[in-house]
């Protein structure tokens, strides 16, 4: 899922902001992907919410990087946000769309892959609406089930979540840019008032999202309210409410004055999501959508913002730089620091996207234990290996090394592969997998 490794946090009492990188955070980031994948390899049958937990890391993240910005400049330059995140997010999601829709194509004109009837169609309707990250609500339109035969003929169908990620990422910036406007007129006459009002956004926005997910939920499919971005918006807009000042304060005082009450709540909390991830079973799940997401949300958002500032105040010195006291953080922030969790939540975002693809093209043969599990460990050694080329060998050196994606190059780069994507989807032809009737054999 998309990520943000930075996180900002402002010295208020030094009138600046500092960075730091919170490597806790990617611990939990890998947890999330590692539930997911699990879910999906049918291991974890709570493991669907790990999405739940990036919701969270995202709205958190995001929402540090835009109030520190309001608090530096005094605003928030659009262009700037939405280039870094189409650099972070759009590589990665183009070359794998580009591979995984080639492949398919690929091997329906060489008729190996049978068991997939109708793959080619699906890829090719369903790549339009991926790339426009509206993905979610083009099956929603199709009736196309979450929880029924998921991805049985759809290896874009995972994709939904990214979209929502992407729908908040144009429209929540938008409303901070606002609050900074309003705000700002505000304080001309007496009253600063930014901090709170985004808090206060943020809240209307949760209740009005479970709002909606209550009032829309179909008990026997519930598609629609887990994939729709209105009833799923409170997730990233909790977590958006966890990062600003007035929480990172709350959280600050609490930490100082009960650490060790602070180390058996994080503790706590890490244990309540394991217990629900083990749990919970999709629609079979009582309250699950009309209280139980809502509730995990809040939980997830309590502990990264504890986790985050637990490790703030012991590792971080003012300007920034690291002391040695990692050795002293609390056992549950140690263990979110585990080097091969962290590692994952590296590579999460790339992880995500390719995994799906990878399941749905590599069938499992028979149903044995055995039989499952290589199937399971070919799935996630072949996906490990593609995220991590993906990271190491296209999105790092976007991100951070090729100055040229940064001006006219990058935009006339973005396009480009826009438009050959576009063309794929409109230009190849939606070939249909012939059906063999086995009975005559």
């Amino acid at each position: 899922m998309p990520q943000q490794t930075p996180l900002r946090v402002r010295e208020q009492s030094r009138g600046r902001s500092t960075q730091s990188y919170v490597s806790a955070l990617d611990g939990l980031r890998g947890a999330a992907v590692s539930g997911v994948v699990l879910f999906h390899t049918g291991y974890l049958s709570g493991g669907f919410l790990g999405v739940d937990l990036f919701f969270v890391l995202s709205g958190f993240l995001i929402t540090g990087q835009l109030v520190n910005e309001a608090a530096d400049t005094g605003r928030v330059h659009l262009v700037r946000f939405w280039g870094r995140r189409l650099r972070r997010l759009f590589p990665a999601l183009a070359l794998m769309m580009g591979v995984t829709a080639l492949t398919v194509w690929a091997l329906e004109r060489a008729r190996i892959a049978p068991w997939r009837s109708g793959l080619v169609s699906t890829t090719l309707s369903d790549g339009l609406w991926a790339q426009l990250n509206i993905i979610n609500w083009h099956l929603i339109a199709e009736d196309a089930s979450y929880w029924d035969a998921f991805g049985q003929s759809r290896v874009f169908e995972h994709l939904w979540s990214i979209a929502v990620e992407e729908q908040f990422y144009l429209v929540w910036p938008l409303i901070i840019g606002l609050v900074i406007a309003v705000t700002a007129w505000g304080r001309r006459h007496g009253h600063a008032q930014f901090d709170v009002s985004v808090i206060v956004i943020a809240g209307v926005f949760s209740v009005a999202s479970f709002i909606v997910m209550i009032a829309a939920v179909d008990p026997a499919d519930p598609t629609r309210v887990y994939t729709g971005t209105d009833s799923r918006a409170f997730s990233l807009v909790i977590g958006a409410a966890a990062a600003t000042l007035p929480i990172r304060r709350l959280c600050e005082r609490a930490v100082t004055a009960y650490p060790r009450a602070a180390t058996g709540v994080i503790g706590a909390l890490g244990v309540a999501l394991a217990a629900a991830w083990v749990a919970a079973d999709g629609i079979s799940t009582p309250g699950l959508f009309t209280g139980g997401l809502f509730v995990h949300a809040v939980i997830c958002a309590a502990l990264i913002a504890l986790v985050a500032t637990v490790t703030r105040q012991h590792v971080t010195n003012n300007d920034g730089s690291q002391t040695d006291g990692a050795q002293r953080l609390p056992v549950p922030v140690r263990l979110l620091q585990n080097r091969q969790l962290v590692w994952l939540g590296g590579i999460s975002y790339s992880l995500y996207l390719w995994h799906w693809p990878v399941i749905t093209l590599i069938p499992a043969h028979g149903d044995s234990e055995i039989g499952m599990l290589m199937h399971t460990a070919v799935v996630i050694g072949i996906s490990l290996a593609a995220a991590a080329a993906s990271r190491y060998f296209v999105e790092d050196p976007i991100r951070f090394r090729a100055r040229w994606a940064r001006g006219r190059a990058g935009l006339g780069a973005l396009l480009a592969v826009s438009v050959l994507l576009l063309l794929f989807w409109v230009v190849v032809p939606h070939m249909e997998s012939t059906v063999i009737d086995v009975s005559v054999l």
